[in-house]
């Protein structure tokens, strides 16, 4: 497969002292060693997306069920016992994080 990418500099991505870009070891996977940033010059995590993402398959989370195997019933005694003794807590979003996530209610 091929990448194509068009920066607002053309030089931008010409630099080959840094390359980060490079071709997976699993058949038809690209890797980059480092955060991406979309809509954004400062991704504080792996991936950012400042916007709205389309997504025409699926997202697998490792809380998906596809994810697992041995799936089976509990003692429901047992887990309420467990969750009472959980510390549960409220928070409001720092003003400098909601404004940059667009997030509208803190």
């Amino acid at each position: 497969h091929k990448f194509f990418f068009q920066a607002s500099n053309p030089g931008q991505f010409e630099n080959d002292n840094d390359v980060l870009w490079q071709r997976g070891h699993v058949p038809e996977t690209t890797v980059y060693h480092g955060r991406v940033g979309i809509n954004t010059d400062a991704p504080d995590e792996a991936l950012v997306v400042c916007g709205n993402a389309k997504v025409m398959g699926r997202v697998m989370h490792p809380s998906d069920s596809r994810a697992k195997q041995n799936i089976r019933e509990v003692d429901t005694n047992e887990q309420l016992r467990r969750i009472t003794q959980m510390r549960l807590v409220e928070y409001d979003y720092k003003p400098e994080f909601a404004s940059v996530m667009g997030i509208k209610s803190t």
